[in-house]
């Protein structure tokens, strides 16, 4: 029989500055300096930071992040106030704000308000409390000037300090409006926004303002103002019902965004109307669904994840004091053509 085998002794899990220091034979110091990129570490040569930095990998070091804080009295937090997190619109962008602040080692702490004041207030001041260095709002009519560093998506009120990346709406009323009435279509309905919405009015004015340069009439009897505060298709479909019951005949619905679009073309299907071949249908927002729905969604593309990615690397710019301070970052609208828009037939 032959002798016992030896085991390994198992690896403890946590791996600290010093056991990395005893790897490479340095003091904790020099190795605390190197992964810190602290400012003494340019005197230490470089192949001496290489073997630090392949040590730290093949042991796996984490640094303590409490130790990081107390440190350089940072918090590497920042916080995200949305209206909604679960609707497609806001989940989007806080993927895009996520994806960059992961490569950074950024940390964020979400909350929602759901256009409630005193919600939107209460949580603004609990962040501070949990020491966030800066905010990204969503889609989030802000009241007064945050004391943080602020970068607001869908932001439209001019406040110190804060930096809102906004849609130029004409642009996109522009190319929504010229594709139907290149299509034939004149008598068009609208959906407006939710006057809690932080896009609604300046989305309205533009499609005022296009509608008037290329001489397409509004219809009061063909406008619904969206009310309900759903982030399902529930949102339009009983507006979509209401344009029918007026009896007031359009070959096209412009929506206030992608969700009641879909709820729209659920309600005339309903009604046994095609879509496009009776009623065009065009959205605003291009989210994940737009692509997938049936007949598939024609809309206004507001890239949503790289608006968040814009907002984040902009916020972290300022904390980092990396740019200048920019009170508007504008963002370019696309229109994505599909299958719920064709011709207008002519009666």
């Amino acid at each position: 029989m032959g002798s016992p085998r030896k085991t390994r002794k198992k690896e403890s899990t946590s791996v600290t500055l010093k056991s990395v220091a005893d790897y490479v034979g340095l003091t904790p110091g020099t190795v605390s300096a190197v992964l810190n990129d602290a400012p003494s570490a340019r005197s230490i040569p470089e192949h001496t930071k290489k073997r630090i930095h392949a040590a730290a990998q093949e042991l796996n070091y984490r640094p303590n992040f409490f130790a990081r804080t107390l440190r350089k009295k940072r918090t590497y937090t920042i916080g995200i106030i949305a209206e909604e997190i679960g609707d497609a619109y806001s989940s989007m962008v806080i993927s895009g704000i996520e994806s960059y602040l992961r490569q950074r080692n950024y940390f964020f702490l979400t909350v929602t308000h759901r256009h409630d004041l005193k919600l939107l207030q209460s949580y603004s001041e609990l962040l501070m409390d949990r020491g966030v260095e800066g905010f990204i709002t969503v889609d989030t009519s802000l009241q007064q000037a945050p004391s943080l560093p602020t970068v607001a998506v869908a932001g439209h009120r001019d406040f110190e300090g804060v930096t809102n990346i906004v849609l130029d709406h004409e642009r996109a009323a522009h190319v929504a409006l010229e594709h139907l009435v290149e299509m034939g279509h004149e008598r068009i309905a609208f959906m407006r926004g939710q006057t809690v919405s932080s896009d609604s009015a300046d989305r309205w004015n533009a499609i005022g303002c296009v509608a008037k340069k290329i001489g397409l009439n509004i219809d009061p009897q063909l406008v619904v103002q969206l009310e309900l505060d759903d982030p399902s298709p529930r949102l339009g479909y009983p507006y979509a019902k209401e344009l029918l019951a007026r009896n007031k005949p359009f070959t096209a619905l412009f929506a206030y965004n992608d969700i009641s679009a879909i709820g729209a073309i659920r309600a005339f299907q309903e009604c046994a109307l095609r879509v496009p071949e009776d009623i065009s249908v065009v959205g605003f927002d291009d989210i994940q669904f737009a692509a997938f729905n049936t007949p598939s969604l024609t809309t206004v593309r507001q890239p949503l994840a790289k608006m968040g990615q814009i907002a984040a690397e902009t916020l972290l710019a300022r904390i980092e004091g990396e740019s200048e301070f920019a009170s508007e970052i504008a963002i370019e609208p696309t229109l994505v053509v599909r299958e719920s828009s064709g011709p207008c037939r002519k009666s």
